[in-house]
């Protein structure tokens, strides 16, 4: 890795998302703020003129460098220069709030998989995305359901776990995208197990937190109450438990789900592994709406995001709150700060996410 990537402000590739949603405004919000220009060097992957058309209707005012390759990150920095990585040029006609063309979604595509390749080779420390919209990149070819599952193909990583994450409360998935008629017939005994493991890993490598505590949901109402309500909790989750558990942690449960996230977010545990989706993402956007944090787990690489979408319906309004993006490039930082840190000042290392 380059010694310039691995001080202290160390760089954050920020891919814009689709530039036709609230990623470019919420972009141009964060990097005029000096608080996060003093934790780190925001590299934004994306397209300038998105920035601009945003810096216009924010009437905010950036001096932004242009680059098109990733080796010119190493070329001397301007104090209060915002560095645009633009690996493709789009049109004005392309960039339209609420309306991506096909130039505009292989466009993001593009920005995900430069914003990666910066990362693998240590031109920069992490990657922060910003909302994409699943649904008109499939109508383009895109193969993958999203983020979570890119990532890990563009990585080569053997899992990939998606955690939300807030000052409070964290909650890892089992299931992602799935039909929730469909969760009980593809959990599996060894995919519970390989979530709680890839959280309890990232907890002390990632969060700094010394034998992390981690409870784990059950799937039916009062976790299966002995078998009356369902048999998966006693037929897969406890048994996966077992598999998991490790001297680097402790794993406990299966918990009713309608008690456990709020024992977890009174700090009675440091993570929660949910089954399905809205089990574990209803909880954590009550509680951290404006500043919960999309992290995957277990990539060679950092990746946090915007707990949110494009949100068309606010795109080019001037009014989109950046506060989860700015929340997701603060754990970011800190995560790479723990990642450079021995396993004893990891464990002392306090930051805002952890707990």
């Amino acid at each position: 890795m380059k010694p310039s990537s691995l001080g202290l402000k160390p760089r954050v590739a920020v891919t814009m998302g689709d530039p036709c949603g609230i990623g470019p405004e919420i972009l141009v919000k964060v990097l005029a703020s000096s608080d996060v220009r003093d934790i780190c060097t925001p590299v934004v992957v994306g397209d300038p003129g998105a920035l601009r058309q945003a810096m216009a209707l924010t009437g905010i005012r950036l001096d932004l460098r242009v680059i098109g390759e990733i080796s010119v990150l190493d070329a001397p920095e301007s104090p209060g220069q915002g560095i645009v990585l633009c690996p493709r040029e789009l049109s004005g006609a392309d960039i339209r709030y609420r309306n991506p063309s096909r130039a505009t979604c292989e466009a993001v595509v593009l920005y995900i998989e430069t914003a990666v390749r910066a990362a693998m080779t240590g031109a920069v420390r992490a990657v922060c995305t910003c909302p994409i919209h699943k649904a008109h990149l499939h109508r383009h070819g895109f193969p993958f359901p999203g983020h979570t599952e890119y990532l890990r193909d563009l990585t080569r990583a053997e899992h990939a776990v998606m955690m939300l994450a807030g000052p409070k409360l964290r909650v890892s998935l089992v299931t992602v995208h799935q039909a929730i008629a469909e969760v009980p017939r593809v959990l599996t005994r060894e995919r519970i197990a390989e979530v709680i493991r890839v959280t309890g890993e990232a907890l002390v490598r990632d969060f700094g937190i010394e034998s992390p505590r981690i409870a784990v949901a059950g799937l039916n109402p009062h976790a299966g109450e002995e078998g009356a309500f369902g048999r998966e909790e006693s037929e897969l989750i406890q048994p996966a438990l077992e598999d998991a558990r490790s001297p680097h942690w402790e794993v406990f449960g299966p918990y009713p789900s309608d008690t456990v996230f709020l024992r977890g977010h009174r700090g009675e545990f440091d993570a929660v592994v949910a089954m399905y989706h809205d089990q574990g993402l209803i909880p954590i956007k009550l509680v951290h709406f404006h500043d919960a944090v999309n992290v995957t787990l277990g990539l060679p690489i950092i990746r946090t995001s915007v707990d949110h979408g494009t949100a068309y319906d606010l795109a080019g309004r001037g009014i989109a709150d950046e506060g989860s993006l700015r929340s997701a490039i603060e754990l970011a930082v800190f995560m790479a700060r723990n990642r450079l840190s021995s396993p004893v000042s990891r464990a002392g290392t306090a930051g805002p996410f952890s707990g």
